[in-house]
């Protein structure tokens, strides 16, 4: 009978029905001002922040050879996008003026690529190709 007693009260007790415990989720009524306060505010996101540029030439390499895919795969948009990135890391990277100007010539934006072509020649009024593109702007310089 004690056993039979003591089985019973295991299994009544596995059986009674369990109380669900209740979460109490803070609303921001019932905090405190002061806690409220200091919640920090959602994080950002970065990809929505103005870009910093600072000298940096190993991204303006970079940015010069992905021009230069997307140049060769006839993408002149991104291209000159990238050409465009490459003179903000390296605004005396001669070779992204020239490149950012023959992506604008592409896309038949003749201010934009002389603009470019106009860089070029004053940071590179030596270059081997310095008479073409002094042709290109019609004999300006």
């Amino acid at each position: 009978m004690g056993r039979s007693l003591l089985l019973a009260m295991f299994l009544a007790g596995a059986v009674w029905p369990q109380q669900p415990k209740t979460l109490q989720k803070s609303r921001p009524a019932d905090q405190p001002k002061a806690q409220q306060q200091e919640q920090e505010p959602p994080e950002e996101d970065e990809s929505l922040k103005p870009k910093v540029y600072a000298f940096n030439p190993l991204e303006a390499e970079r940015d010069l050879k992905v021009g230069n895919y997307y140049f060769k795969k006839g993408n002149y948009k991104a291209a000159a996008s990238r050409f465009r990135e490459a003179t903000k890391w390296n605004p005396a990277y001669a070779e992204a003026y020239l490149r950012l100007g023959e992506s604008e010539e592409k896309m038949k934006d003749k201010q934009a690529a002389q603009e470019a072509y106009a860089k070029y020649l004053e940071l590179a009024p030596d270059a081997k190709d310095a008479e073409a593109i002094k042709k290109k702007l019609g004999g300006k310089r």
